[in-house]
């Protein structure tokens, strides 16, 4: 391709610029440049195309002196620059080679040949400089797109990785503390606890930005309950649903457990929680309720579990998702609907 562009282009190109100045400039004279001498179309043909060499190395020498100088953007004023340029460079090789040329053959520069002979050069190589400029200036478009989408790609990873580190710290605490606390009435029942937290920890080390069937979710959840339910009162009244139709489906992971974990958190006065995920036709539905305590609890004390789902579903699932949070005087609701 670059031999064609370097060696072949510019004789088309010549040729081109030859055929078009001799075609206009015979129609108006009513002759027939084909039955001239040959040697005399052969002399200038060559010359045309040893000028339109020097045309395009000289265009492709303004091409990098412009990328040199500014990037290529779109400013008006810049490519009028440009192309102002790009006209006197052309007129003054035309003036050196082609006028001349033209003087000396058949009977002299008329009129209508210096207009045509500057015309018609000066177009073609204004259209080859748009053409060949323009696409540097495509190119460096669809770059900056490319460079903004990755920028915009690698803050989106490194937020989703803070947000899902923020998750840890709390869980950890509560995990540690209920083995602590359970080593010393029931030694067999802490090992099945460590076990339990060890695949909880082994499930959250996974690439949080790669999709897992629901089933390990769900599978995770259950360890989750499984501990919290050795912490919280006997009193609780736990109710669980799982719909068994959940099992291939992909989703992002950790989605779920903010709202497990808030419930379990914030339950109190029937201290109920109710937990349900059943399958949709386009997606899975995940509702969450807890009983609240008698007393109002202050705001401050909401957490940023909830937060945090927010602003990973809007960068995990952005116009795909919808999460609702109803808060009662008794019960504190949340139904989240995934398009998977």
């Amino acid at each position: 391709m670059k031999f064609f562009w370097r060696y072949i282009f510019p004789i088309l190109f010549g040729l081109m610029i030859y055929t078009s100045i001799r075609l206009v400039n015979d129609t108006t004279a009513g002759v027939k440049f084909w039955k001239r001498p040959w040697a005399t179309n052969a002399i200038e043909i060559i010359s045309v195309i040893i000028i339109s060499f020097i045309i395009r190395f000289a265009v492709d020498r303004l091409i990098r002196y412009f990328r040199k100088k500014e990037p290529a953007q779109i400013n008006p004023k810049n490519i009028l620059k440009e192309f102002g340029l790009v006209l006197f460079i052309t007129l003054l090789i035309i003036h050196v080679t082609i006028i001349p040329m033209i003087a000396f053959t058949d009977d002299g520069l008329q009129l209508n040949d210096y207009v045509i002979a500057n015309i018609l050069p000066t177009l073609f190589v204004l259209l080859y400089f748009a053409i060949a400029r323009g696409n540097e200036y495509l190119k460096n478009y669809v770059n900056q797109k490319v460079q903004l989408e990755k920028l915009s790609n690698d803050q989106l990873q490194t937020e989703l990785k803070f947000l899902k580190a923020q998750y840890h710290p709390h869980f950890l605490f509560n995990a540690l503390n209920t083995v602590y606390f359970q080593m010393d009435e029931n030694v067999s029942e802490a090992k099945k606890t460590v076990e339990k937290f060890s695949e909880l920890l082994r499930y959250q080390l996974y690439d949080q930005q790669q999709t897992v069937p629901v089933s390990q979710e769900i599978h995770y959840l259950k360890n989750f309950i499984d501990i919290q339910k050795v912490r919280t009162s006997e009193r609780l009244q736990l109710k669980t649903h799982f719909d068994e139709s959940l099992n291939g489906q992909q989703l992002y992971p950790l989605l779920f457990l903010p709202l497990v974990e808030n419930a379990f958190k914030y339950a109190g006065g029937d201290y109920r929680i109710d937990l349900e995920a059943k399958a949709m036709a386009d997606g899975i539905e995940f509702r969450v309720t807890n009983s609240l305590p008698k007393e109002p609890m202050p705001e401050k004390q909401t957490g940023i579990g909830l937060e945090n789902l927010k602003r990973r579903l809007e960068l995990l699932y952005p116009e795909k998702h919808e999460l609702n949070i109803t808060k009662q005087d008794s019960d504190f609701r949340v139904i989240l609907r995934l398009n998977i």
